[in-house]
């Protein structure tokens, strides 16, 4: 993409007071010439004009004043006078016509984009462009930031930037303030830069979405794209041109409360291992079986509705609208918000209920006046905005559905440890006895705390200490990545939850089992263990104490002594 040239525009709108600047210094220099003078023996003179362009440079800039190489005539004087009035007009124009066009919004958008560009250019590391900064891109932006990932952000409104400039991120993000949906705009954000390595696409529209993906996909197709989406058909769309991820969060949120009704144990997995490292465990998430009533029948409540359905649980709707929604026959007609209408729909006879509009105050409303015909229910909620954060934690509720966090979740789990998402999708095909004995296990490894969840892969640039001793015929297990290299004897808090390797996936993996280069493992435990593991992969000498309890001998004298029969 062609760059746009600053200085070329500035020179371009000022064309007409450089001019005027031109003009009155080449008439005042002519005509300074022109005048006729008397030298210091009374002979006439007339100045060159390197000494009138001299004369006039210093008189018009009032930055001084002397008659030179010799007193002026009165004629000289005069002319002195009329050029110094015209050039000082002449430099308030020029100056003035300067500070008018800085201060167009275009031209200090112009301004902001070169800057921009610039940083962007010079990026020497790996970083992600992120389209939309509102409630969701602040969030994953955020955690990226804590992850050591950089992020380039773009966003059509200014007000969200000024949030983000004000923010106090642990790296330095750039951004801009354009239409994401073109273009030229992902190209500035440095869409085919050789450091790019996706797109996150995280606008509140899906058309807009839909062309940052079309366009992040055509014009580099190696980089991860990964967009949400709230409605199925834009979702589809996306997945038919190869856009990696696509996260539509009501189905997300379905999805989990489903689980939890099937499985709690997987469901606690699930928040346990997607969660920021070392916070306080979530309590285990076990909603009731029974009949649930759904107020707010729009593409939040058709989700839950299905994926309850699809666990065999029957639901009351309630909803407004349910000729434009398109509601069952048998649909309670109402908010919700009234007592009379949740009567209508069985609420004493419930076991939970869930709040979908797309209003807060709706939704709390439709939670009070439940808990008061039903004070056993399961309350679950939908919130549409961060600002309400403080009233929905008051309510009480037993589950909070936020639209913003559930896609940032889902993203970063995409984005820091994609091995992880592969994980959880196969962990969904075991039972809950299953899950229940791998809470078992990681539960005292992180101290009452989330995990941290870390991958390896055993190559030459992420694990060399181990990849170099694969190569040389050595056995390394997955045990000995976790041995503590302070003390071999002592095992590191720490659990290998997957194993993947050309054409096979084990959960769970033994320990024993013996490492090939090329091996990806994913890992759960203390933060400790991951920044120890770090020497056992990195270094040879921690590698090799691990395996054999000595140091091993160093440079070549030494390795070949050492390999010496005694």
């Amino acid at each position: 993409m062609a760059r746009k040239n600053t200085l070329f525009i500035v020179l371009r709108r000022l064309r007409v007071p450089l001019l005027v600047l031109i003009v009155s210094y080449a008439i005042a220099v002519l005509g300074l010439v022109l005048m006729p003078g008397i030298d210091e023996r009374g002979q006439p003179d007339r100045l060159s004009f390197f000494h009138a362009l001299y004369v006039i440079t210093y008189t018009v800039t009032t930055t001084g004043f002397g008659e030179l190489p010799h007193p002026f005539t009165e004629a000289q004087r005069l002319w002195i006078m009329f050029s110094l009035y015209a050039g000082v007009i002449a430099w308030l124009y020029a100056i003035g016509a300067l500070i008018a066009a800085f201060q167009e919004p275009a031209f200090r958008q112009l301004i902001r984009e070169n800057r921009f560009a610039a940083v962007v250019r010079r990026r020497a590391s790996p970083f992600y462009v992120v389209c939309g900064y509102g409630d969701t891109g602040s969030l994953v932006v955020e955690a990226m930031a804590r992850h050591e990932l950089d992020a380039v952000v773009v966003d059509i409104d200014p007000d969200r930037l000024t949030d983000l400039s004000f923010a106090n991120l642990p790296r330095h993000v750039p951004y801009l303030n354009a239409d994401a949906a073109l273009p030229e705009t992902l190209l500035m954000a440095g869409l085919q830069h050789p450091y790019c390595r996706g797109v996150v696409a995280l606008t509140h529209a899906d058309g807009v979405n839909l062309h940052i993906a079309i366009t992040a996909k055509l014009l580099n197709p190696r980089i991860q794209v990964v967009c949400r989406a709230d409605a199925h058909e834009t979702k589809a769309n996306m997945e038919s041109f190869g856009t990696d991820a696509v996260v539509v969060p009501f189905d997300v949120f379905a999805d989990r409360l489903a689980t939890a009704l099937h499985s709690p144990d997987m469901d606690s997995v699930y928040e346990w291992l997607t969660r920021p490292a070392d916070e306080p465990l979530p309590p285990r998430l076990d909603p009731p079986r029974g009949t649930w009533v759904l107020c707010g029948f729009g593409r939040f409540g058709k989700a839950v509705d299905r994926f309850l359905k699809y666990q065999g649980v029957p639901t009351v709707i309630v909803e407004k609208e349910p000729e434009r929604t398109q509601a069952p026959e048998d649909t309670v007609v109402g908010r919700g918000t009234e007592a009379v209408t949740l009567r209508a729909a069985h609420v004493e006879r419930a076991v939970g209920i869930v709040a979908g509009t797309d209003d807060d105050a709706n939704n709390l409303s439709i939670i009070v006046t439940a808990r008061e015909l039903n004070p056993r229910l399961f309350l679950v909620a939908r919130q549409n905005s961060r600002k309400n954060d403080a009233v929905f934690e008051a309510a009480g509720l037993d589950l909070v559905m936020q639209r913003s966090r559930v896609i940032a979740a889902r993203i970063l789990v995409l984005l820091v440890t994609p091995l992880l998402n592969e994980f959880l999708r196969l962990a969904r095909h075991q039972s809950n006895d299953w899950a229940r004995q791998l809470i078992a296990r990681l539960e005292p490894l992180a101290g009452g705390l989330t995990p941290d969840v870390w991958a390896v892969e055993i190559t030459p640039s992420d694990a060399p200490a181990v990849h170099e001793a694969i190569a040389e015929g050595r056995v390394v297990h997955i045990g000995d990545l976790l041995r503590d290299p302070r003390a071999r004897s002592e095992r590191l808090p720490g659990l290998a939850l997957m194993l993947q390797r050309v054409g096979e996936e084990q959960l769970l993996p033994e320990e024993g089992l013996v490492l090939q280069a090329g091996d990806r493992l994913l890992f759960a435990g203390a933060s400790r263990a991951r920044v120890r593991m770090q020497r056992a992969l990195l270094d040879r000498g921690t590698l090799y104490y691990i395996g054999h309890g000595e140091v091993p001998p160093e440079g070549w004298i030494w390795r070949r002594l050492a390999r010496r029969p005694p």
